[in-house]
């Protein structure tokens, strides 16, 4: 018998709970059987103190600021892996052997194609249409695409987590072309992942358009490091909208519609607005600081602090670097630049930001990073998507394989009126 927690009930009755230890000792009370023995349940509004799932994919100690990817840190993988061997660890638990990574980047390389006909799905688009919008629409509509496909569950999961992988990159670079009014780039089998997403974006077929490989290896590291956060609010919006049955795709596109609000994914957008504010208010950085420390201000910093991490974001410290190297290289003269610098100078030495532990988040370095390389800032949370596809895709799997999995289905406390009258409609 493990170990166990009292819950003691107001009728006087009292009830046994199992404890459930994880392998890096975290702990939780296992309630599932609390409303079948008691007729209680639980409310916890965010869910910030509920585990929806036991999950093998990532760990995260928001105290110590460690992340790691199935029990590797982050720096690690950042420091030696590649993204779509990171993609592989992830969805399928395990590094790759070399002939398994070779067949997996193959595989990839060869579906970056879309069907001709979903190229007629951004007519239907105005030119302004947000990216995110398009993105979502588009791999919903690859669903279409891809019916009554044969093969086990197993067989046709896999299919299709290659042709995500393979094809969003193209659906992201063909919806910024639209925004611009560009003839859309098919992919190059020559090049890598993202090589091919950056010539896509950029190139032209009037000029020849190199990719800088130090530009793909910074986005290469940036989508490694967003690639998967725990159950943050896509990652179980997946494994929610996965727990009804659907195809992968309407999942995907779920997860891509709930990154896209300003509070989780859109995030580094609203660091370059915020930067925005500033510039045009004269660039008075120590103002905005004085004002996200009044209690009555409406002024937020954003792209500080984590609802998770209470420590430095273990993402930031890797990426900071390559930020500075970044700005370094393209030599980018832009107010917005000079004015995030600052920022992060005067907040990393305020004693209110430094005692309050709100250090510059992954968010504020990856927004400054897409604008130095050219990214428009309506397509920052595009990137985010790109790179958190493979955590979407390894939860997917993870609720798919896992035995006796359930639709998820909250539950609630009512709070509005009892036994109301109807009024009819000629006396209200």
């Amino acid at each position: 018998m493990g170990d166990t927690a009292e819950l003691k009930l107001p009728e006087g009755q009292s009830i046994q709970l199992p404890v459930i230890t994880g392998t890096e000792k975290e702990r939780a009370i296992d309630i599932a059987k609390l409303r079948t023995q008691t007729g209680y349940i639980t409310i916890d509004p965010g869910f910030g103190n509920t585990g929806s799932c036991n999950s093998k994919i990532t760990f995260i100690d928001g105290d110590k600021g460690i992340l790691h990817y199935r029990g590797i840190p982050i720096e690690t993988i950042a420091e030696k892996s590649n993204f779509l061997e990171t993609a592989y660890l992830l969805i399928y638990g395990e590094l790759p052997s070399a002939s398994e990574l070779h067949r997996f980047v193959n595989d990839i390389t060869h579906h970056t194609m879309l069907h001709e006909e979903a190229k007629r799905l951004y007519d239907g688009f105005p030119k302004d249409a947000h990216p995110m919008a398009v993105l979502s629409s588009v791999v919903a509509a690859l669903s279409t695409f891809y019916q009554d496909e044969e093969g086990s569950p197993e067989e046709v999961f896999q299919n299709n987590c290659i042709r995500l992988l393979a094809k969003l990159p193209t659906i992201a670079a063909w919806a910024y072309k639209k925004s611009v009014g560009q003839p859309f780039i098919y992919p190059d089998n020559n090049r890598s992942y993202t090589e091919n997403f950056l010539y896509m974006m950029f190139s032209l077929p009037a000029e020849i358009y190199q990719v800088d490989p130090e530009m793909a290896r910074v986005l290469d590291l940036l989508f490694i490091l967003h690639a998967d956060h725990e159950q943050n609010c896509s990652t179980s919006t997946v494994r929610m909208v996965r727990s009804s049955g659907t195809n992968i795709f309407a999942c995907i596109a779920a997860g891509i519609c709930a990154l896209w609000g300003p509070l989780h994914g859109g995030a580094n957008q609203a660091v370059l607005e915020m930067l925005e504010l500033i510039r045009q208010d004269g660039g008075n950085v120590q103002k905005y600081i004085e004002l996200a420390k009044k209690k009555d201000s409406d002024f937020r910093l954003m792209g500080f602090g984590h609802r998770v991490y209470k420590n430095f974001d273990p993402r930031c410290k890797i990426i900071k670097q390559w930020c500075d190297k970044v700005l370094n290289k393209m030599q980018v003269s832009d107010p917005l630049l000079d004015i995030a610098k600052q920022l992060e100078e005067a907040a990393l030495k305020d004693a209110y930001f430094v005692d309050k532990k709100l250090y510059p988040n992954v968010d504020f370095y990856s927004g400054i990073i897409y604008k130095a390389m050219g990214i428009p800032v309506e397509a920052f949370t595009v990137m985010f998507a790109l790179g958190r596809l493979p955590g979407w895709l390894a939860h997917a799997k993870e609720f798919s394989d896992e035995e006796g999995n359930k639709l998820n289905r909250p539950r609630q406390i009512y709070t509005g009126p009892v036994n109301a009258p109807y009024v009819p409609v000629d006396k209200r």
